[in-house]
């Protein structure tokens, strides 16, 4: 737990603490969490990466954020580099995933003096955040009774699990992580409250406008796409190549958008690559 300025932030860390190879820093999905990184972070340590899976206030995490915080994207961006400066992590490898690599790209676009280097999986991406069908899903979940409503369905494997749930995301789930996921916003009014507002602040010509400075950035990119993905397709992932000023796109066949649990080892090699390479 470290106590950072609009409330507390609980993260887990991999890997040994000293090590030659830059720190790698995860960024999840809405109604998401630091678990989603476990296998991947593991794997990491294995091969003497440090990594952080900080769990980001998007609707599953624990310690709720004070109410005056800044819940837009663009406010939980700079969230993310106070918590690199308090860390003092520097030259860090930014992981993003679903709504985590829109956030990773408003990190690119606030202050990317701490980030060497850029590995973005499955994602949102210029006016498609999120695309469809998640745009519609996301409406429903715009208030803090629809949201409890709309996730009291979920405790159910079956539904979690099915294309309704988070078997859209990914072919390899577990239950009691899924489980874990929906269990704050049910619970908690205030992890609720956190979550209504960011996706209340959610607007596409944010995100649009951004990708729009992408080739500013000159650190190195790396595109991870799984290409069984219907809402993240590979066609934005390739767009999104084209945004940056020079990026690598690896596809990852079979994988869904969480290619951290569905290719697990896939994305650790990437990665390890990325990051032990001069």
């Amino acid at each position: 737990m470290i106590d950072l300025p609009g409330g507390a932030l609980r993260y887990r860390a991999a890997g040994p603490e000293r090590s030659a190879a830059p720190p790698v820093v995860f960024v999840h999905a809405f109604l998401a969490n630091g678990a989603v990184w476990s296998r991947v972070a593991d794997l990491l340590a294995e091969r003497g990466v440090r990594s952080y899976a900080p769990d980001w206030p998007l609707g599953a995490h624990s310690v709720p954020l004070d109410p005056d915080a800044d819940q837009s994207p663009r406010g939980v961006a700079r969230r993310i580099l106070v918590f690199l400066d308090a860390l003092d992590l520097r030259d860090v490898v930014l992981v993003g995933n679903d709504t985590g690599g829109a956030l990773v790209q408003f990190v690119l676009d606030t202050d990317a003096s701490r980030v060497g280097g850029v590995v973005l999986t499955n994602c949102d991406a210029f006016d498609k955040f999120p695309p469809f069908p998640f745009s519609v899903m996301f409406r429903l979940l715009k208030g803090k009774h629809r949201m409890k409503a709309s996730l009291l369905p979920m405790r159910s494997r079956v539904l979690r699990h099915s294309p309704l749930g988070f078997g859209l995301l990914s072919r390899n789930l577990d239950a009691d992580l899924s489980r874990s996921l929906i269990e704050p916003a049910l619970t908690r009014p205030d992890v609720r409250d956190d979550a209504v507002r960011f996706l209340r602040a959610v607007d596409p010509r944010d995100l649009l406008d951004v990708s729009t400075r992408l080739k500013n950035y000159r650190g190195r990119v790396r595109i991870v796409w799984g290409t069984a993905d219907r809402a993240f397709t590979p066609a934005l992932g390739r767009r999104l190549q084209g945004a940056f000023h020079d990026a690598e796109f690896v596809e990852v066949p079979g994988s869904r958008t969480f290619v951290q649990l569905d290719a697990p080892q896939v994305l650790v090699d990437q990665i390890a690559d990325f990051v032990e390479r001069p």
